[in-house]
């Protein structure tokens, strides 16, 4: 039951600084207030005594060593190891309450996204890759979650750092404390335009990882088709060419990272050498201690890092607020598929379905179902033929609410369907699709699946009567088997029957079957039709088929040919008419009896 895939494009977001995002993650985050304030105060404690602690070493230079007071020595000594304690608490204090909050962080985002990607519509994964809606969930949620976290914690400490060493060497000699309050601004300057050019790098590699996580995604998920066509080279040549743009862009990066460090480095040795010279010449006229110029040089050595770390966070930022963009773009997504507020749940789905007129587009100008016209009885098995892509599947997702006629209506019980909620008909709906899927699990997880409160009881009696009970014995655990992602421990004709029983265990109003025995051997064929026939027995059934053997007994046959019903009738009644049907039928006939008896047509 899908629809045609659209070509999905990556958005470009902008380089700038964007306050509008930036607000919006604080919002996000305002319910943890409690923890931001106090890893704050933390760092604050632990920036400003680091601080101290290099003009505690000037007094213990002067006031102890130079003076020879043992006395002073010893007490500056003390102040400094009960201070050192106070650090200690403080240090652990903002490590938890930082990783902590983190993890707080990613959890409600993770948890927002993953509440929101169950409202979406069909349509959306349709035109979405896999891979980047797992990028957005994971890796930009984490980056999101270090930003708020320790780039705040790290830009806070590095504020505090410069602003306490700037008062701290005003103090000890305010002329000094200008001159190098005065290489500052360049620092950060040359800070900023070297983290301006390599973000621009990792946003490339952003992008194209993106892309890699897709391309990831796409051959693992179909590895047997890539094998089945040889594939393997090709798919390098192309996973090569993504992983260069990635590399190269990094590269350009890493190159730019080891180049910043250095020049910052050069500017802060020729500051230190002003210190030196400058300070030097203040100390023979005794404008400054040894101590005091010993304070100087520790302060600028100590100074470089908060200006190289909020140079970091600022880069960060801009890359964190690309993340949370990707991130809120998918939070904004609308479902195209709503409900109406006064939308009601009748508590049962029998009754007529008709289909009055209906149109369908999946794209604009390319119809799908035109004036489409179809009455079902309650309790009618109705049987769905016809070329690929003429609407059969189309039929199946509009009934099901994935996706919502563009013209004309849908009754069901003499109401129109969007007067219920989603919830209301797609829990009452037992589907059966050509290729099952099961989730990692046991099988008597799967089974289930269809409904929750079951009893092992329950879940036996529906793999009886699905034909499932017989093989599921003979596995070594029984119904506590393993089946692997995606079910890949089980054949495809052992998934039919348990994603059968899943949809027996449900005991819906309405059943599909999508090409559910196209897929399958003879013999597993014989145990879905026994299945079916219990499943069908009192209730609206809608069996889209390609093996026409399988729907003979149905009550009508619906041929369905570029979204309009071509033909309509019993298997004997459209045989007699010789048409469409009766061409599809002998045609497969012979390929089947042909195939029977090894002959060429």
């Amino acid at each position: 039951m899908t629809a045609p895939t659209t070509y999905f494009e990556e958005e470009e977001f902008s380089t700038r600084f964007n306050g509008k995002t930036l607000l919006r993650i604080l919002a996000e985050i305002k319910r943890h207030w409690l923890w931001i304030v106090g890893f704050l105060l933390a760092i604050a404690v632990v920036s400003i005594l680091d601080s101290y602690f290099t003009y505690l070493s000037k007094r213990i230079i002067d006031e102890g060593i130079v003076a020879r007071d043992a006395v002073a020595l010893r007490r500056i000594i003390i102040e400094y190891g009960l201070l050192i304690l106070i650090q200690a608490v403080a240090v652990f204090a903002f490590i938890y309450l930082t990783g902590v909050l983190g993890e707080r962080v990613r959890y409600d985002l993770r948890q927002k996204l993953f509440n929101h990607l169950q409202d979406l519509s069909l349509s959306y994964y349709n035109r979405t890759p896999v891979g980047w809606i797992i990028s957005r969930v994971t890796s930009d949620t984490d980056r999101v979650a270090e930003l708020v976290t320790w780039g705040l914690l790290d830009s806070t400490w590095g504020v505090l750092n410069i602003l306490t060493a700037t008062y701290f060497m005003l103090r000890i000699h305010w002329q000094l404390g200008l001159m190098i309050f005065a290489i500052i601004p360049l620092l950060i300057v040359v800070a900023s335009e070297f983290q301006k050019r390599i973000i621009v790098q990792f946003r490339k590699v952003r992008k194209v990882n993106s892309k890699i996580t897709g391309a990831y995604n796409e051959n693992i998920t179909g590895v047997r088709v890539v094998k089945a066509f040889g594939r393997e080279k090709r798919n390098m040549q192309e996973f090569r060419q993504l992983t260069g743009e990635m590399y190269r862009a990094g590269y350009r990066a890493a190159w730019l990272s080891a180049l910043f460090l250095p020049v910052v480095q050069i500017i802060s040795a020729a500051a230190l050498g002003v210190i030196i010279w400058y300070g030097g010449v203040q100390a023979l006229h005794g404008e400054i201690s040894i101590g005091g110029i010993q304070a100087f040089i520790s302060y600028l050595v100590f100074m470089i890092w908060p200006i190289q770390d909020i140079a970091r966070v600022y880069a960060e930022t801009q890359h964190a607020i690309a993340s949370a963009e990707r991130i809120f773009s998918l939070m904004d997504s609308p479902p195209e598929v709503t409900d109406h507020p006064e939308a009601i749940d009748p508590g049962s789905l029998r009754g007529d379905i008709i289909f009055e007129h209906v149109d369908f587009a999946y794209e604009d100008g390319q119809p799908v179902l035109r004036d489409f016209n179809l009455h079902i009885r309650q309790g009618e098995t109705i049987a769905l033929v016809g070329p690929t892509g003429g609407g059969k599947s189309t039929i199946i997702n509009l009934l099901g609410r994935f996706f919502e006629p563009t013209g004309g209506r849908i009754l069901i019980n003499g109401r129109d369907y969007r007067e219920y909620s989603q919830h209301a008909i797609q829990s009452r709906l037992g589907v059966v699709l050509q290729t099952p899927h099961l989730f990692s699990g046991t099988i008597r997880e799967n089974i289930r699946y269809g409904r929750l409160d079951a009893t092992d009881e329950e879940i036996e009696q529906a793999a009886r009567l699905a034909g499932a009970h017989d093989f599921i014995t003979q596995l070594e655990n029984g119904y506590d088997e393993q089946v692997g992602e995606g079910g890949v421990l089980l054949s495809v004709g052992q998934k039919q029957l348990i994603s059968l029983a899943r949809a027996v265990l449900r005991e819906p109003d309405i059943f599909i079957m999508d090409e559910a025995t196209s897929s399958v051997d003879t013999l597993t064929e014989a145990l879905i039709q026994r299945g079916m026939q219990h499943m069908t027995a009192g209730r609206t059934s809608i069996i889209i088929a390609h093996r026409l053997s399988t729907i003979k007994n149905a009550d009508r046959i619906v041929v369905i040919n570029q979204g309009q019903i071509e033909e309509m009738g019993t298997h004997n009644e459209l045989l007699r008419r010789r048409g469409h049907y009766y061409r599809l039928y002998t045609s497969q006939f012979r390929q089947e009896r042909a195939a029977a008896y090894h002959l060429d047509l």
